[in-house]
């Protein structure tokens, strides 16, 4: 027996959406600045300095479905999910700061102080993120209610993104770059993750828990009902693969800014070009949803992103304008990459719960922030490698001349590179169906 959900409150709406702001930050900076900090900041050798990137998220991949696991059993008057949220919360903004804030040198202390810092921040981060994203299916049964949410989370999503994105690497500007530039954005960031983590803790105390989740309990038992699911294991699959693009594309905006269009201050306006059309788009993207279906739009939007960051490989010296015109390209497909695997996400956690009689939503979206996580921090890994094979050479704030194969390396990892990533995600999203789910026959209890 399903009971009639309130209606939630504009307050509930607006205080949920912050929480996205948190998540954009940390899920863009580390991916955008954290890579070009190691190698040309500290003086790490790339192919190190991609690992101390790769490891600590990667240990998300055991932690996000615990994390999922043991929320759905949390009890207490806050509920399942905002205790962890609020640990998560106060932990990740003091935890960031340190990531920046480790000695200079030698290199090979340097880079153990910033792979222990980010492997608690990367920790702290997965305590607020899983319950986060689980809360939705809690709060509200009504299929309309949960659009209206997360289209407030959607909006706030793409500010945070243009926010952290676009102001993280202004402030290490603003204050001369190298160590000091960089402490100066972590604080920054800092202040972005606490207000959108903590304001979504508090703007969700009035929301109601509806419905209490049920956990398999074990790590491989929850591994394992999650995979059962075809349309999650299409899903997740497909998105994953886009994310070591994206992962590998972000990594490289400041490479690309002075290796190949010759102006490092571009790169604030080539993020900016990334993630700024998703506000303007996103009702674009909604019509198509509605009219053609929403695996019909990913895979819409996907095609455009992969041919237009194609097209960067063939941009020279001084064209900066040329590469922002094509970055706005990427931006309004990348817009709807995010929009669909979001609105894609509940449709098929609400199937396996038509399907199973149990809500399962901090197992699947444990399993699935892990997934996420782990392709964006490979990303980074991969252009390290990519770079450290093609004879990069590190500085610790000098400019240092590099060979030409280095530059078509870098060339290659903001362009080519993640366009096979997303090409390569078109078939096996292809294959996603999912059966339409009856409507909850609500009732008003006795």
């Amino acid at each position: 027996m399903t009971a009639v959900a309130p209606r939630l409150s504009r307050g509930t709406h607006l205080g949920y959406a912050a929480g996205s702001i948190g998540t954009a930050a940390f899920g863009t900076v580390p991916g955008l600045l954290l890579l070009y900090y190691l190698t040309d900041v500290l003086g790490i050798a790339a192919g190190l300095a991609g690992l101390v990137v790769f490891a600590p998220k990667a240990w998300d991949v055991l932690l996000n479905p615990w994390i999922g696991s043991r929320s759905d059993r949390t009890t207490g008057r806050w509920g399942p999910r905002r205790p962890w949220m609020l640990a998560g919360g106060l932990a990740l903004p003091p935890l960031f700061v340190l990531v920046f804030a480790g000695p200079g040198a030698p290199p090979a202390l340097a880079a153990t102080w910033v792979a222990v810092t980010f492997l608690l921040a990367a920790t702290a981060y997965g305590c607020f993120q899983v319950p986060y994203v689980a809360q939705p299916a809690e709060i509200t049964d009504d299929p309309g209610e949960r659009a209206t949410l997360m289209s407030w989370r959607v909006a706030a999503l793409a500010l945070g993104i243009l926010l952290a994105g676009a102001g993280a690497p202004a402030v290490v500007d603003a204050f001369g770059g190298g160590r000091g530039g960089h402490l100066a954005m972590a604080v920054f960031v800092a202040l972005l993750l606490a207000g959108g983590m903590l304001g979504a803790v508090a703007g969700t105390r009035h929301a109601p828990t509806l419905t209490r989740a049920t956990s398999e309990g074990r790590l491989g038992a929850t591994l394992a009902l999650t995979w059962r699911s075809r349309p999650f294991r299409v899903l997740l699959t497909g998105f994953v693969v886009q994310a070591l693009g994206i992962g590998v594309m972000l990594a490289g905006v400041p490479y690309y800014s002075e290796q190949v269009l010759g102006d490092p201050a571009a790169g604030s306006l080539l993020f900016a070009a990334l993630v700024g059309p998703a506000v303007l788009v996103m009702p674009l993207w909604l019509r198509v949803s509605r009219r053609l279906g929403k695996r019909t739009g990913l895979l819409a939007s996907s095609a455009l992103f992969a041919f237009a960051a194609a097209g960067l490989a063939y941009v020279d010296t001084g064209g900066t304008g040329f590469a922002v015109a094509l970055v706005v390209l990427v931006g309004v497909g990348y817009a709807g990459m995010q929009m669909f695997p979001l609105a894609m996400l509940p449709d098929v956690v609400a199937a396996d719960e038509a399907a199973s009689g149990k809500r399962r939503a901090g197992v699947f979206t444990g399993v699935w922030t892990a997934a996420e996580t782990l392709g964006l921090a490979v990303g980074p890994g991969l252009l390290g490698l990519l770079l450290g094979a093609a004879g990069y050479v590190s500085s610790s704030g000098d400019d240092a001349v590099q060979s030409s194969g280095a530059v078509l390396a870098v060339r290659l990892g903001f362009s080519v590179v993640p366009a096979l990533f997303v090409l390569a995600s078109l078939p096996v999203l292809a294959r996603y169906r999912l059966d339409p789910v009856p409507a909850p026959t609500q009732e008003v209890p006795a």
